[in-house]
C-alpha cells in the first residue's frame, strides 16, 4: 500500500509499504478522507514538538476492513464494513490527570498523526475502542471533521454555558465556527468577532445573533460596545471563548467579559499576552484552558449530522493523495481563502484535482485551538 511520510522540513516521501498485520483488539481501517489543520502545517514545517519522520493525519474517516479476534473493548458494536471516524488521542490512564478524569491532558498523551504514524496511508491499524460509528446519512468526508468538532465542543463545555446567556466567540475560523454552532444548539446567544468580514458572514449562518468586525487598533469601537451592552443588559458577555491564539484577543476577552464571567482559551500560541492583574481578581473571573476533548468524537459526529450543510461550508479545497505538497503549500502561502482542506484518499474514488474555495468562507487558516 502507499503511505505519505513527512521525512524532513516541507518534504513528503511516498513509500510502498506492506499493509499492517491484523492484531487482536485492533481493526484495519481503509482511510477515505483526511482533513488538515494548523497542527498538520506546523508538523510539515518541522515547527512542532514531534520527531520526523512521521506519517501525518489525525482528522480522518474510513471503512472497517477487518477486526481482530478476542477483542473485549468493542462496546460500540463495530463490524466489518462500518463507516467510522477515529478518536486519535491516546492516554496512559494512570497519571494524576487521568485519575482525575482529565485524560485529555494526560502527562503521557499521544496522538495518531501527531506523535505516532497517522492516517495519510491507505490502510491503518487502530484499536477498536478508538472507532466511532458514523451516523446514518452523514457523508464520510464530513465525518473526518469530527475531531475538530470535538475540540470546539470541549472548549464550550469547559465554559459551562447557560441557555439564554450571551457568549462572545473571538475568532471565526473552523474551531470558532463549530463552537458557535454548538453554543447555538445549547440555546446560547452568540456574538462572533473576527478581522475578516466574510468569515463573520459565515458565522451568521452558523447561528451568531450578531457579529463584530475587529479593527486591531481599536476594538471594540463605541458602536460595537453599545451593541454588546444592549445584548447583555450592560454587563458584558458571561462567557468568552478565545479561538485565535492572538495575545491581544485574550486581553480583549478579559476586558470585555462580565464580572463573575468565564473565559475559555482554546487558541494556542507561543506568544505572551499582557494579562491584567487587576481585572481577573476584581471581576473574579474563571480563566480556563481547553485542550483536546474528553472522548467527544461521537458528540462531534452528532453535531455534524445535525448541521451537514453548515459543516460543508467549512470545506474550501480538496486535493488528491498525490497532491499533499500542494495542499500544504496552499496552507502556508495563504494565496487563497482557506477553511478546511480535504485530502481524498484512493479509497474515496475521487479524482485529485483541487476544488476552488467555497465562496462562503474567507480568511486564511489560523493555527487551530486545543491541539495535542
Amino acid at each position: 500500500m502507499l503511505t505519505a511520510r513527512t521525512v524532513a522540513r516541507e518534504t513528503i516521501s511516498y513509500e510502498d509499504v506492506a499493509e499492517p498485520v491484523l492484531e487482536p483488539g485492533h481493526a484495519l481501517v481503509r482511510v477515505h478522507h483526511v482533513t488538515l489543520c494548523g497542527t498538520d502545517l506546523h508538523i510539515w514545517e518541522d515547527d512542532y514538538p514531534t520527531e520526523l519522520p512521521i506519517v501525518q493525519g489525525h482528522e480522518f474517516s474510513g471503512v472497517v476492513e477487518a477486526i481482530g479476534d478476542h477483542n473485549s473493548d468493542n462496546t460500540a458494536g463495530i463490524r466489518t464494513g462500518d463507516r467510522v471516524a477515529v478518536s486519535p488521542m491516546t492516554y496512559c490512564g494512570t497519571c494524576r490527570p487521568c485519575l482525575q478524569g482529565r485524560f485529555n491532558v494526560c502527562r503521557n498523551i499521544s496522538c495518531i498523526g501527531c506523535y505516532s504514524d497517522g492516517a495519510l496511508v491507505e490502510v491503518l491499524s487502530v484499536p477498536v475502542e478508538k472507532l466511532c460509528p458514523v451516523p446514518q446519512g452523514l457523508a464520510l468526508d464530513l465525518a473526518a471533521m469530527a475531531e475538530p468538532a470535538s475540540i470546539a465542543m470541549q472548549a464550550v463545555n469547559r465554559g459551562r454555558p447557560e441557555p439564554g446567556e450571551t457568549a462572545l466567540v473571538l475568532g471565526s475560523g473552523p474551531i470558532g465556527l463549530l463552537a458557535t454552532l454548538y453554543l447555538t444548539d445549547l440555546g446560547v446567544d452568540v456574538v462572533c468577532a473576527d478581522t475578516e468580514a466574510d468569515r463573520l458572514a459565515l458565522a451568521r449562518t452558523f447561528g451568531a445573533v450578531d457579529t463584530l468586525l475587529v479593527d486591531p487598533a481599536c476594538f471594540p469601537g463605541n458602536e460595537q460596545s453599545a451593541r454588546l451592552g444592549r445584548l447583555t443588559d450592560g454587563y458584558g458577555p458571561g462567557l468568552v471563548l478565545e479561538a485565535t491564539g492572538v495575545p491581544s484577543s485574550l486581553e480583549n476577552a478579559i476586558r470585555l467579559v462580565a464580572s463573575a464571567g468565564r473565559i475559555v482559551q482554546v487558541g494556542i500560541s507561543p506568544r505572551t499576552a499582557a494579562v491584567s492583574m487587576k481585572d481577573i481578581p476584581f471581576k473574579e473571573l474563571d480563566l480556563l484552558g481547553s485542550r483536546n476533548s474528553l472522548n467527544l468524537i461521537p458528540d462531534g459526529l452528532d453535531l455534524l449530522a445535525r448541521h451537514p450543510e453548515r459543516a460543508r461550508a467549512l470545506m474550501t479545497h480538496r486535493f488528491g493523495f498525490a497532491e499533499l505538497q500542494q495542499a500544504y503549500e496552499l496552507m502556508r502561502n495563504r494565496t487563497e481563502k482557506v477553511g478546511k482542506i480535504v485530502i481524498e484518499m484512493p479509497a474515496a474514488g475521487i479524482a485529485g484535482s483541487p476544488a476552488g474555495p467555497a465562496a462562503a468562507f474567507a480568511g486564511a487558516l489560523t493555527p487551530a485551538g486545543g491541539r495535542p
